[in-house]
């Protein structure tokens, strides 16, 4: 659910990282007892932003900056956002990081890139931004390490044109609760739209990489990845899910129905399987109550698709055929997937390894997911980067992926998707793929420029404006 790709794509935290060392303890050790609340209370807060995803680099120290996001315009460099002096926000007044969080704009006043979800972030009440501060400057080691520099082309790398966009595009009113709901369903609208900012990768963009409002949780490709539709939808969303379905899926990754991979299960593995029962609930009821966004080929549930079933006749005493490219997809099964989904792909352990049957993973024309699976497999990288299925990059080419990929839809799931070797091979390179939204670039520059013109026009009229003599 949750940038622009990395956002977008995006999403982690550890509770191992965010242990306190024994300095910060120490440092704790003067605080009053409500200060220390604050300070967990914020920490509590951060893991549900999962704000180290974006600002902990591959190896790197936690908070530290200097992961790259890729965005259509270039790579995106996230910032220390640690206590140091010298490198973080350790200098930051409460105002100055509040401003950062909601309006994207730093303590120096440059602009932050919309990489950094600040359009939802805006949401957060000024109580909550007072304990995420408070965890920033008092429960997380500095870290004297500069982040690399962000370094767009032009007319990109104009930071004072996202005052325009901010203009056009941000929402800087903390979350107001809807009156005739209730305290659980705002509570889940909340968290959704606010903190745990599922729209910065579960909405589409429009051409000036805006989120489509019109199209709000109706699935979106972030990257290579497509993150689905999770509106109220029966067939295309969730609406056919129970919200105790839904809590299982956020706070374990895996239901009958699906599976996480990739972004989300980083997202799931560091951020929201650590989040109090009563959130989850709370994020499951106010999903149900999303306005459905329908995808007219999705005739029935996409985790309704598919059946038990096999083609062994196929394969056993067939002579396999010398160039691998060219065995069938029968026996690509057989060969890597049987011993683990069964031989009619029904799954094993009591639901432990799952069906590919009645499952997203093969009920959605989207194959994105499917070959990025079968590529990478699943990892828990916050539990040791635990394998939960193993990756075939290294062992299947483009073709055999690809015929792999369209028996598992054929045999178990939608037939009408279909995978391509050619995109495999964009997304064995991490490509994006897909009939996702396209960034006009050439419109995004010249749109850009003129927002620019027009604030720096702005800025001179308000300096230089005529005053009115005093009589």
């Amino acid at each position: 659910m949750k940038t622009m790709t990395r956002l977008l794509s995006g999403l982690a935290l550890s509770l191992a990282a965010l242990a306190l060392c024994p300095s910060l303890e120490a440092r704790a050790a003067g605080t009053s007892a409500s200060d220390a609340q604050l300070v967990q209370q914020g920490k509590y807060l951060a893991i549900a932003g999962d704000c180290m995803a974006c600002h902990t680099a591959h190896g790197g120290k936690p908070f530290a900056g200097g992961l790259a996001l890729a965005s259509p315009l270039g790579d995106i460099y996230s910032t220390n956002i640690t206590p140091s002096k010298t490198a973080g926000i350790g200098n930051y007044t409460l105002e100055q990081f509040t401003r950062a969080l909601r309006a994207g704009v730093r303590a120096d006043g440059a602009h932050l890139y919309p990489a950094m979800p600040y359009t939802s972030y805006a949401q957060v009440s000024d109580a909550d931004v007072k304990a995420l501060y408070a965890y920033f400057m008092h429960g997380v080691a500095p870290v004297d390490t500069r982040a690399p520099e962000t370094k767009l082309p032009f007319p990109f790398d104009i930071r004072l044109a996202m005052a325009g966009w901010n203009l056009l595009f941000l929402d800087d009113q903390p979350y107001k609760p809807v009156p005739d709901k209730g305290e659980l369903w705002n509570r889940g609208a909340y968290l959704v739209r606010g903190l745990a900012h599922c729209s910065a990768c579960h909405t589409p963009r429009n051409t000036l990489m805006a989120e489509d409002a019109s199209q709000d949780l109706g699935g979106a490709y972030v990257g290579p990845w497509y993150a689905p539709n999770i509106t109220s939808d029966a067939n295309s969303g969730l609406g056919g899910w129970s919200e105790q379905e839904i809590i299982e899926y956020l706070s374990t990754g895996h239901t009958a129905k699906a599976q996480a991979s990739g972004p989300m299960m980083e997202a799931i593995d560091f951020s929201l399987r650590h989040l109090s029962n009563n959130d989850l609930k709370a994020i499951a009821v106010y999903l149900k109550s999303v306005p459905a966004i329908h995808e007219a080929a999705d005739t029935k549930a996409v985790f309704d698709w598919g059946s038990a079933s096999d083609k062994l006749d196929t394969v056993r005493g067939a002579a396999w055929p010398s160039n691998p490219d060219q065995m069938t997809g029968a026996q690509l099964y057989d060969a890597h997937c049987a011993s683990c989904h069964q031989a009619q792909a029904q799954g094993s352990f009591k639901g432990g390894l799952p069906a590919l049957f009645h499952n997203t993973a093969t009920g959605r024309l989207q194959t994105n997911n499917l070959v990025l699976t079968i590529l990478d497999g699943i990892h828990l990288p916050a539990q040791g980067n635990g394998v939960v299925m193993p990756g075939f990059r290294d062992v299947m080419s483009d073709a055999q992926v690809a015929t792999l990929g369209n028996y598992l839809m054929q045999a178990y799931g939608n037939p009408a998707g279909k995978v391509t070797a050619e995109q495999v091979a964009a997304l064995r390179k991490g490509a994006p793929a897909g009939p996702g939204p396209q960034v006009d670039l050439v419109l995004v520059a010249r749109v850009g420029l003129v927002i620019a013109g027009l604030v720096l026009l702005l800025i001179l009229y308000l300096i230089f404006r005529p005053r009115r003599r005093r009589a």
